[in-house]
């Protein structure tokens, strides 16, 4: 299912710029790009790494964690969650 989840974000297409970066995310998560238990980079470096702003970075980790895809700390990052739910189109 997230095996054609392009890497970058396509200024053209219909999805605002935050649904397709965590979909990118996601896509990583599901993979086991980033195992359970890992911290994801922080928002400077996604912001950087896919050309976006820092508010769009904020909104897609809030979609992760909205599906319970991430937990964030104040002060430690956003890290994968131990059990991942079923993933729902």
């Amino acid at each position: 299912m997230f095996d054609c989840v392009t890497e970058q974000i396509n200024p053209g297409a219909a999805a605002y710029h935050y649904e397709q970066l965590a979909k990118i995310l996601e896509g990583k998560i599901r993979s086991g790009e980033f195992p359970a238990g890992t911290r994801l980079p922080g928002e400077l470096i996604l912001s950087q790494e896919y050309g976006v702003g820092s508010n769009t970075v904020r909104r897609a980790l809030d979609i992760l964690r909205e599906r319970e895809l991430i937990v964030t700390v104040r002060a430690r990052g956003s890290f994968v969650t131990e059990q991942l739910p079923e993933a729902g189109d």
